[in-house]
């Protein structure tokens, strides 16, 4: 077998945790100070399709919507450069998308009328309401789902570090006024299960360490597990990364908010699953006593 060059994760780990207490201490005074910028799904508005013959400039549609006296309205392509979606925030208004489109046809275009939907007040609070019990509901899961496969100790590191990846997502959204729409809650819940694959992976090579080695302390066996593990944790990172950078030069502004949620959480869940998790568990007084299934006759007591 290949000798794994170990490195010391945990020697740092006080670093770290400071780290993502700054971290975590600026995303919750933003979300208490700023909140979300939520987008149409949650706070009720319209969406309009229109397609063009030619390609469409979403800048100079956004500055004729906004000379028809059209209040911040959101337009992006979708499909191709011929098609086009505007949102506008607000209640529906009878006529509105007669207006949006005779202020398209200002300049002459030849602009056809696709779709056009409204999204309620009362719907968009419904969807936020069941978006943060779905998430609360993934980390209660979570949490039951470790603390079966493993160890009590186990679960509470996965959860917090969880929490702690959501949080930090959350927080970059709310700092930079980035749009928070059903997409990005959507990456959002992505974020927690590529989290917590991460998580479970390390977990595993952490419980298979604690039972074969006996004479490691249990930082040096958690820094054994996490070196075995770094590399198959980069490779994933890396990849995963390539596709969400792809998509956000290359899928269109639709998905821009999406993919910037999915490459944040990718980036904070790889770097919990190595120091959050971990240090919750040393914290915790983690041990091989924890973890032993005693054999027939032997009790773990008597261990040393």
């Amino acid at each position: 077998m290949t000798q794994v060059t170990v490195y010391n994760f945990m020697g740092i780990r006080k670093y770290a945790v400071a780290a993502s207490a700054v971290f975590l201490l600026v995303s919750i005074l933003s979300l208490a100070t700023q909140g979300l910028q939520l987008g149409l799904d949650f706070t009720g508005g319209t969406q309009v399709e229109v397609g063009y013959q030619e390609p469409a400039d979403v800048e100079v549609l956004r500055m004729q919507l906004e000379t028809a006296g059209f209040d911040s309205p959101v337009v992006v392509h979708f499909g191709s450069d011929r098609d086009v979606l505007i949102r506008l925030q607000g209640k529906p208004e009878e006529g509105l998308s007669d207006r949006v489109y005779a202020a398209l046809q200002a300049q002459g275009a030849a602009v056809e009328l696709r779709r056009v939907d409204f999204v309620g007040p009362q719907i968009g609070e419904e969807l936020r309401e069941d978006g943060g019990l779905g998430m609360l509901a993934a980390l209660l899961v979570v949490m039951v789902y470790v603390a079966m496969r493993f160890q009590l100790k186990f679960a509470i590191g996965a959860v917090l570090a969880l929490a702690h990846d959501v949080l930090i997502t959350l927080g970059f959204f709310s700092l930079f006024r980035l749009e928070f729409d059903l997409t990005v809650l959507a990456a959002t819940l992505a974020v927690v299960g590529y989290s917590l694959n991460d998580t479970i992976v390390v977990s595993d090579r952490i419980r298979e360490n604690f039972r074969k080695i006996r004479n490691m302390s249990p930082i040096a066996v958690i820094n054994e597990s996490l070196s075995q593990t770094l590399w198959r944790t980069i490779n994933t990172s890396t990849t995963t990364m390539l596709v969400l950078l792809a998509l956000f030069f290359l899928g269109g502004e639709l998905i821009h908010n999406f993919s910037i949620a999915l490459m944040v959480g990718v980036g904070v869940g790889t770097y919990s699953s190595i120091y959050v998790a971990a240090s919750v568990m040393l914290t915790m007084n983690i041990g091989r006593e924890d973890l032993l299934v005693p054999e027939k006759g032997e009790l773990v007591d008597d261990l040393p």
